[in-house]
């Protein structure tokens, strides 16, 4: 596509939209680390320079469309999860039940995995002191959301929520870095199949990780 100038704000919101809607196209084809800025701005049909002036580098577009992905999925969970707390099920077996839907949702959930991967090591780097501030009020309104999802049905959780969706969210990330192994590594374990022990299921691992947390957090009974 090609633009001609933006000359109003709406047609600046029309750029940046199809900005954002680009990448976010091309995170499914590769993971973030392969997004290139020259490659974005060929693909929406802009010069470098001019997508610069509505994202100040490629990190400040990869952190936009982390909070956007993240606000699509507490979406999808807000629906996983809406039969709430139930008075007759003991509080394990809805911990049980937690640890399930988020691990199989996360899973799916690639490019908000990996985005959350690189957050802190290369997403928050590169971009001002604004761009950080804006996601960081924007990233505690979401886990707000998240907290308040899964304290419907488990409300035990109380004062330790937060810090439990926060790790989940970590756990996820770092997690997924893992899966699918390179092509060097699982020739390694074609060749020694005693080295795939450590060849994780991401949803089997992050639910083990996932109820760990849980139950830590969790009051005594």
């Amino acid at each position: 596509m090609e633009f001609q100038r933006a000359r109003s704000e709406e047609q600046r919101e029309i750029r940046r939209t199809a900005i954002l809607d680009t990448a976010a196209a091309m995170l499914r084809e590769m993971p973030v680390s392969d997004l290139a800025l020259n490659e974005l701005s060929r693909r929406v049909g802009l010069a470098k320079s001019n997508v610069l002036r509505y994202f100040e580098s490629r990190e400040a577009v990869l952190l936009e469309l982390l909070d956007r992905f993240f606000g699509a999925w507490l979406s999808e969970l807000e629906e996983q999860l809406a039969t709430g707390a139930d008075d007759r099920e003991e509080m394990t077996t809805r911990a049980h039940r937690l640890a399930d839907v988020l691990s199989r949702s996360l899973a799916e959930q690639s490019v908000l995995c990996d985005l959350i991967a690189a957050q802190g090591g290369v997403l928050e780097h590169n971009v001002s002191t604004e761009v950080v501030r804006r996601h960081k009020r924007s990233s505690l309104a979401r886990l707000a959301t998240m907290r308040m999802l899964v304290t419907r049905l488990l409300p035990e959780l109380d004062d330790g929520a937060q810090g439990f969706c926060f790790m989940t969210l970590v756990s996820a990330g770092a997690l997924s870095a893992y899966v699918p192994p390179p092509a060097a590594v699982l020739a390694a374990y074609a060749d020694e199949p005693e080295l795939a022990v450590v060849d994780l299921d991401l949803r089997a691992t992050l639910r083990s990780v996932v109820l760990a947390t849980l139950l830590g957090a969790l009051p005594r009974t």
